[in-house]
């Protein structure tokens, strides 16, 4: 089944799903920071949001 494109927030905001396009275009919105950073800081820290956030000093 193909990707709902009316998506535009993650449906779970504690964690980050990298592998959807639009989640990846959300926290790199939210966080205001490139989609590379975004990966970069889950490969480090995990999928948690919080965690995420702290890693970017947001």
């Amino acid at each position: 089944m193909p990707d709902d494109l009316t998506k535009r927030r993650p449906q779970d905001s504690s964690k980050i799903n990298v592998h959807e396009p639009y989640e990846l275009n959300y926290w790199s919105d939210h966080f205001g920071v490139s989609k590379e950073k975004i990966k970069d800081a889950v490969r480090v820290v995990g999928v948690m949001a919080n965690k995420v956030k702290a890693h970017l000093g947001k």
